[in-house]
């Protein structure tokens, strides 16, 4: 698996401490810390995709810069945050977003989180490719830089496309909680799926 060209700047350049200037690169793409500006594209977003998401309701922007304020920023300096997030971005426009999330430190585990720009979800394989991107980069941030063991995510069954990506992505299937969640009145299926620090590295010819 080539998770692309890594660069590393450990200079003053803002973000979380935790990720020692972490800047990870494919090709155009690249993931780094996430910035106060980038809160407005993000409520966009996940207003326009709350379904997909475990948001029950729109968020406003007074919310959201309370979020960025109070939550976000508090955790930039912070050795060990309770969440990391992150910027996605192609020819350094912003894209997407997401992160580790429920960060456990002890076992070294997080929880996977990630949202495409609403009009990039419509083009499936665009969005298998550049979920695929992100999912490389992010286990290069999680195993290599903040030393985690495991990964995981939840996704709703009614994503078909995006639970194909992740297992494009290399994430394995670990089960499935039936009619987990209720979207616009009907039950749907959570997929769990996880990636390991050694298949990690066993992709990388590192066993």
């Amino acid at each position: 698996m080539n998770t692309g060209n890594l660069e590393f700047d450990t200079g003053d350049s803002g973000g979380y401490f935790a990720l020692q200037g972490f800047c990870g690169k494919l090709g155009a793409y690249s993931l780094s810390s996430i910035r106060m500006e980038d809160s407005e594209c993000i409520r966009k977003w996940r207003n326009e995709q709350i379904t997909a998401l475990r948001q029950k309701k729109t968020l406003s922007e007074k919310e959201q810069t309370k979020y960025f304020n109070e939550i976000v920023k508090f955790q930039f300096l912070q050795e060990q945050p309770d969440q990391i997030l992150l910027r996605f971005t192609l020819e350094n426009e912003l894209i997407g977003y997401g992160g580790l999330v429920h960060l456990n430190w002890e076992d070294k585990r997080a929880e996977v989180s990630f949202l495409l720009e609403s009009e990039r979800t419509k083009d499936l394989a665009l969005y298998e490719r550049e979920c695929k991107v992100f999912m490389n980069l992010l286990k290069t941030c999680a195993f290599t830089v903040l030393g985690l063991n495991k990964i995981s995510t939840e996704a709703y069954s009614h994503r078909e496309f995006h639970v194909n990506a992740l297992e494009s992505a290399g994430f394995a299937r670990e089960g499935v909680l039936r009619e987990h969640v209720q979207i616009d009145g009907i039950w749907v299926d959570s997929v769990l799926a996880s990636c390991l620090k050694s298949e990690y590295l066993k992709g990388l010819g590192e066993e």
